[in-house]
């Protein structure tokens, strides 16, 4: 068995991507957004940590958080979101041999990518990402017209323009 190595640094922020099993053509998270956003609403309730912004897509999901002074446990989190979002989607997804002896679904990827934001241009740099995701996945032309973003809420607090967009590629490792 592979031993993943993860950096866990109390309080910090931390950039992260999580991906579906099956990445083609599924718009699950997007068609269960309100199962998912009962997902965080329900592990932030037990397990408190700050989203600094988001983006659901249709197969994946680009998140920054902050975590309480004191404590690191990202991994912890991910594990509740996913295990509480797929016990409250219907069986129906293909299973595989290794999952049924682990009791697993196989609605995720085991595991997922995790930054540890260094500094305020790297926070900045990665929310840019965020917001811009649909744009670079060929969604929507403009960055406003995605309805599952934190963007709108940046745009409420006047540090985006609603006409914001980024037109280069990011050069910033993102997990995808």
């Amino acid at each position: 068995m592979t031993n993943y190595r993860r950096i866990y640094t109390p309080g910090a922020t931390w950039f992260f991507t999580v991906n579906l099993a099956a990445r083609n053509n599924n718009k699950l998270l997007i068609d269960k957004i309100e199962q998912l956003r009962q997902a965080f609403r329900y592990v932030k309730q037990k397990h408190p940590f700050i989203i600094n912004a988001v983006v659901i897509m249709p197969d994946h999901l680009h998140c920054i958080w902050t975590l309480p002074v004191g404590d690191s446990d990202y991994s912890t989190r991910w594990s509740l979101i996913k295990a509480h979002f797929s016990h409250a989607i219907e069986k129906g997804e293909f299973i595989s041999a290794s999952r049924q002896r682990k009791n697993e679904r196989s609605i995720w990827q085991r595991r997922f990518w995790a930054h540890l934001i260094t500094d305020e241009n790297d926070f900045n740099q990665h929310i840019d990402y965020i917001h811009n995701n649909p744009v670079k996945h060929g969604l929507t032309k403009r960055v406003v017209d995605w309805r599952y973003s934190s963007f709108h809420h940046y745009v409420k607090l006047g540090i985006y323009p609603s006409t914001w967009g980024w037109v280069s590629d990011f050069d910033i490792k993102t997990g995808e």
